[in-house]
């Protein structure tokens, strides 16, 4: 178990499974959720290979069925994937990405989107407003499907941008590690070292 002042060691090996039960699962199961040592930015990286995406789902699931039935806390999934698209239709039709993509090709589009979540609906914001109501105390937020947002968007600004937020957060991220901070989204972009959450 680990506290305010000690250091953490990343993820050493072991399976997305093992790694959940063994690391994940304690510090959520803690009388005081401990899976930062940031009170301003209670957030953690749940790293997992993209072809692990379904497996994920399931162990997800599971933590969420245990950490319910042991502390009465509810685990509350995000979905990206719904979120950008969510931001999409706030922001244009549809239907115009897919015709400005025939027309000017993948990479214009990309930048467009790119834009969307960055600047006119913020993804951050989106998040936001859906941890808004839930209670810090009892309520456990996990953001999944991250890898709907490549090629259009990297996760490396999201928790930072979500400072101040007091539920406790976890993102799955689905990409590998490059030394022991460095990763790197979907295992294909250049391994990012500015992450500062605890990587489990």
């Amino acid at each position: 178990m680990t506290g305010p002042g000690t250091t953490y060691e990343p993820v050493s090996g072991g399976s997305l499974k093992e790694r959940i039960e063994n690391r994940l699962k304690p510090d959520l199961l803690a009388d005081r959720i401990a899976i930062s040592d940031y009170a301003d930015m209670p957030f953690a990286i749940l790293l997992y290979h993209p072809t692990e995406e379904l497996a994920l789902r399931r162990e997800i699931e599971l933590l969420g069925r245990d950490l319910y039935l042991s502390t009465g806390r509810t685990l509350h999934t995000i979905n990206l994937a719904d979120l950008m698209w969510e931001a999409i239709e706030a922001a244009t039709p549809p239907e115009a990405l897919f015709d400005a993509e025939r027309e000017y090709g993948l990479e214009l589009t990309v930048d467009t989107i790119h834009n969307i979540l960055s600047n006119q609906v913020p993804l951050d914001h989106l998040v936001r407003e859906r941890l808004r109501d839930l209670d810090p105390s009892r309520d456990v937020a996990v953001l999944v499907r991250a890898g709907s947002l490549y090629p259009v968007f990297r996760t490396s600004a999201l928790l930072e941008n979500l400072s101040g937020v007091r539920v406790s957060t976890i993102l799955c991220y689905p990409g590998t590690l490059h030394g022991t901070r460095a990763l790197s989204f979907m295992g294909v972009c250049e391994p990012d070292p500015n992450y500062r959450p605890r990587i489990y």
